[in-house]
């Protein structure tokens, strides 16, 4: 059985561990993209940090912990890195 079909059988047993893995997969995507900008951009976290002023040890948890992160941050970082934010409700 592949991680994919064990998950969605999970989901159908418990309705409440789906929500809370589509939730936590949303904010693990969210940190992944963050990251993927930061190294095509060329920069680590120190650089970033900086440009934003602020410590790395934020940056790591933006990247790997991004629950409850503000829209201004995001935006912010994207700056950070050279990129745009573009936000789409759906």
């Amino acid at each position: 059985m592949t991680l994919k079909i064990y998950i969605e059988k999970r989901k159908k047993k418990s309705p409440s561990f789906g929500e809370s893995f589509d939730k936590g997969y949303k904010q693990f995507k969210i940190g992944v993209l963050l990251k993927q900008a930061r190294l095509e951009a060329g920069l680590t976290q120190e650089q970033v940090a900086f440009i934003l002023n602020t410590k790395k040890s934020a940056i790591f948890r933006i990247e790997n912990h991004a629950e409850d992160i503000r829209l201004s941050t995001l935006v912010n970082y994207a700056q950070a890195v050279g990129k745009n934010l573009h936000l789409k409700v759906a």
